[in-house]
C-alpha cells in the first residue's frame, strides 16, 4: 500500500471522490455529517485523506449520498 504524506492513496482517493459527489449534490460538510451521522469536522478529515474509514462508514455515507457505496470504492487496489 502506497503511503503519502498524509495517508494512503486509497484513502485520498476516496476522499476525492467523496468532496465531488458532496458537491455535485450541493451538500455541505455539515449537512453531509448530519445525514450520515458523523461529525463534519470527520468529514473533513475524510475528504482529505487523513483517515481511513470504517466500512460502517463508508455505507453510511454513501447512504447520505444516495448513492452505492461502491461508487466510492471501485478501482481501488492496495
Amino acid at each position: 500500500m502506497r503511503k503519502t504524506r498524509r495517508g494512503t492513496a486509497q484513502a485520498e482517493e476516496f476522499g476525492r471522490r467523496v468532496r465531488a459527489t458532496r458537491r455535485i449534490k450541493r451538500v455541505s460538510q455539515e449537512k453531509l455529517g448530519e445525514l450520515a451521522g458523523l461529525h463534519r469536522t470527520y468529514v473533513g478529515h475524510l475528504e482529505r485523506g487523513e483517515v481511513n474509514p470504517s466500512l460502517y462508514n463508508v455505507i453510511r455515507i454513501a447512504a447520505a449520498l444516495e448513492i452505492d457505496p461502491a461508487e466510492l470504492i471501485r478501482g481501488l487496489r492496495p
